[in-house]
């Protein structure tokens, strides 16, 4: 029966208008209702919930571990105890360099040398920084260039770096902070090498050549090694090539400077009166100062290479204390037993060789390798500064060879020997045991693949810095004339003089 109410057939005429009526009015609502439905907002998407008392609660967890915040609630925020360390750390580690490298190299130079390795120090700190910001950071920790070799150009003029994490380096630290930090680093390598070429090279060249170098060696090394998709990143990239580590630097700077300071010093050949003249340190009271601030500068160098404030970071603040300790320690006792005094200068060379050769091991070693290493950083470097060098003759100033490269690239070795999953969870994490760290920590062939990144950053840097010192040779010349290395560099390079009589 309803459906005949809507047919037209035998109706009468007055039923048949008043249906039709009907049907047009029908019509019409439907259209006004349409019209207005069409022309209503559609609604809001709803508000998430609020997190939860066990999400909030996990989030706290996983800032005070360290640990990745997933998707909770802190996801994408900076914890302020992390980076309140992180910062430290940063002033810790241009300390190191301004004042501690300066004053401590400025000591053992003579003193109408003084200044022009101040300048030196200085002038770096100021252009590296530049670089840093333009493209280093980068070419070092981007990654679009998709190479395991060099980052990327995402982060070109420091674009996009902000308050918040980059998750490929840390979870609670702010990309800014993490820059910084790691720009310290890269102030304080290329300034290590002039202590093998000390009072015998022009400013200018020396600034040329740093400029050349951190784009040749440097840049691509830190990528290699600490990148998230670098070449010898064993802990953090899956896909490395060599699964090799490298805690605050044994491979990425002190490897890197102290071999192409030898390279450097034997291009640049031996100082005027090398082993004619007396060329004493003028102030070993600078020298000790700046070995001190050194020290204390290196916790940040190798604790603040945790990246957080966290257990890793506690043991790297121990094992650094241990290391330094005892190869101070040793070294001047060796100077008793075989020379009858310990020295100022021993004890010092002691304790930054102590602090070389614990760097790339800080956060994989307990503190039982920690005193292993420290007697071994006053063995061998001893060697190499006191006989070694002697035998062959080069004009290494300052000794950055027999304790930067030597003690660093007795680092590297050691490193594969005595790191231990204990001390660092990381050596079996997930992207370890794709790329076979794991494997190399637990069946003990870790010092191998650690050999081999020894052997691409003693390969760059060599060829590197023998093609920048000929460039830079022809293009601007690397040494004063012989009547201004005679004068002194403060004057000639800088007209001052650290000292008025």
């Amino acid at each position: 029966m309803a459906q005949g109410l809507l047919k037209s057939e035998h109706l009468p005429m007055k039923s048949l208008l008043n249906l039709t009526r009907f049907r047009l009015g029908l019509a019409a609502l439907l259209l006004v209702t349409g019209s207005i439905w069409a022309q209503t907002p559609a609604a809001a998407p709803a508000t998430p919930p609020p997190p939860t008392a066990e999400e909030r609660i996990a989030a706290l967890e996983a800032y005070v571990t360290n640990a990745d915040p997933a998707k909770g609630p802190l996801v994408g925020s900076s914890g302020p105890g992390h980076n309140a360390w992180m910062m430290t750390s940063s002033a810790l580690v241009l300390f190191m360099t301004l004042p501690g490298l300066a004053l401590f190299y400025g000591g053992l130079v003579r003193k109408k040398n003084v200044l022009s390795v101040l300048a030196q120090c200085l002038g770096m700190t100021g252009m590296v920084t530049i670089m840093w910001w333009a493209f280093g950071y980068s070419l070092v920790f981007g990654k679009s260039f998709g190479s395991p070799f060099l980052g990327g150009s995402e982060y070109f003029f420091l674009k996009g770096v902000t308050s918040a994490p980059n998750t490929d380096y840390a979870y609670w630290v702010s990309q800014n902070v993490f820059s910084m930090y790691q720009m310290m680093f890269a102030i304080i390598t290329p300034a290590l090498i002039v202590g093998a070429i000390a009072e015998r090279m022009k400013f200018t060249a020396i600034m040329l050549f740093v400029a050349l170098w951190m784009l040749l060696v440097y840049f691509p090394l830190a990528h290699m090694v600490w990148g998230s998709s670098g070449y010898m990143n064993g802990v953090w990239n899956a896909d490395a090539s060599i699964a090799a580590i490298d805690f605050a630097g044994g491979t990425v700077v002190h490897m890197s400077s102290g071999w192409s300071a030898l390279i450097l010093c034997l291009i640049l050949g031996p100082r005027l009166g090398f082993g004619k003249e007396k060329m004493a340190p003028h102030s070993m009271v600078l020298c000790m100062v700046g070995t001190g601030m050194l020290w204390v500068g290196w916790y940040g160098f190798n604790a603040g290479s945790a990246v957080a404030s966290d257990g890793v970071a506690a043991n790297a603040f121990m094992t650094t204390t241990l290391a330094a300790a005892v190869a101070t320690f040793v070294w001047g006792a060796i100077e008793k037993i075989f020379r009858g005094h310990a020295s100022i200068l021993g004890m010092c060379s002691g304790a930054v060789a102590g602090l070389v050769v614990i760097t790339p091991a800080a956060g994989f070693v307990d503190s039982t390798g920690a005193v292993i290493i420290g007697v071994l950083a006053a063995v061998v470097p001893y060697v190499f500064v006191t006989k070694i060098k002697a035998i062959f003759g080069y004009d290494d100033a300052l000794d950055t060879f027999g304790v930067h490269a030597v003690g660093g690239t007795l680092g590297a070795i050691i490193t594969g020997v005595l790191a231990t999953k204990e001390v660092n969870a990381n050596l079996v994490a997930a992207p370890a045991v794709k790329n076979g760290l794991a494997k190399l920590v637990t069946d003990g062939g870790l010092w191998l693949a650690q050999g081999k990144a020894v052997a691409l950053t003693l390969l760059l840097s060599v060829v590197s810095t023998f093609i920048i010192a000929m460039l830079v040779k022809a293009l601007i010349g690397l040494r004063p004339t012989p009547e201004a290395e005679s004068q002194g560099l403060d004057i000639t390079d800088h007209g001052e003089e650290g000292y008025i009589n």
